[in-house]
């Protein structure tokens, strides 16, 4: 790979990625860190640059990157200038944004996950590494929702933004066109329990924000309504008000994998 300086009209560049509205009209994003990077150049993405000091696992001048991204050497300082991160680490890499097309045939028989509102980049970022883990391949999001390839979001996923379809819909048009035999289940602080509802590995599950929940226009187009039941302390029957959006959809996401029914089941 060919190393190159790095010089001032790059680092502008690259700060600018810093901003939505940069990142969109670029299609360009940023990942940071030396595993982060890694998933990034297994996941066969499109990369445009690289920015790395010497301390890199992957430096060397005999090595032969995927899709031969533009190499730069860079010191701690200068990746500090560059780097969204407080503490920077070794590696930022310039990316490109795939096309994000919706899935319909995953859509109509596996398991979606759909966030209204979500505006928390670690939340969003935390939900990615649960879709992932537990085999959901598509993620769609309010328009309202924060952008997925904010940098504080891409670090969250810890790479499973490489994995998980994420796309940003209208979501009351979205959902008012799905086929009638797709269900749609919503948390709800006051739905029926969990462990009583029956579960599909098949549909979408809404998730609300954690400060306003589901919005009001989209209630109606639930099929099922569903709770975590709260298990209140014996001395004095108080619990939390409510869980983080996160922590929610990891606990809703193993039921639906371990007690929803399907021909093969991914648990």
């Amino acid at each position: 790979m060919l190393l190159m300086p790095l010089n001032k009209t790059l680092i502008r560049q690259i700060r600018s990625l810093h901003k939505a509205e940069d990142r969109k009209s670029h299609r360009l994003f940023l990942a940071e860190g030396p595993k982060l990077v890694a998933a990034l150049l297994e996941s066969k993405w499109p990369v445009r640059e690289i920015f790395a000091t010497e301390a890199w696992p992957g430096w060397s001048e005999e090595t032969s990157l995927p899709g031969d991204p533009a190499v730069y050497a860079v010191t701690e300082a200068e990746l500090s200038r560059i780097s969204s991160l407080v503490t920077p680490n070794q590696v930022l890499a310039v990316a490109v944004m795939p096309p994000a097309t919706l899935d319909w045939k995953l859509l109509s028989n596996d398991l979606t996950l759909v966030l209204d509102g979500i505006s928390d980049p670690g939340n969003l970022g935390t939900i990615l590494r649960i879709a992932d883990w537990f085999g959901i391949r598509q993620v769609i999001c309010s328009r309202g929702s924060v952008d997925v390839f904010n940098p504080k979001t891409v670090q969250a996923t810890m790479g499973s933004v490489f994995r998980v379809s994420v796309l940003y819909e209208d979501l009351k048009s979205f959902l008012s066109d799905l086929p009638a035999d797709l269900p749609v289940y919503g948390s709800f602080p006051e739905g029926p329990p969990l462990h009583h509802t029956k579960l599909l590995q098949k549909g979408l599950l809404l998730i609300g924000s954690e400060s306003h929940g589901i919005s009001e226009e989209l209630i109606p187009l639930i099929s099922q309504k569903i709770s975590i039941s709260a298990c209140a302390h014996p001395g004095d029957g108080s619990h939390a008000e409510s869980l983080n959006a996160a922590v929610a959809t990891a606990i809703l996401c193993h039921e639906f994998r371990t007690r929803g029914t399907a021909v093969s089941p991914h648990c």
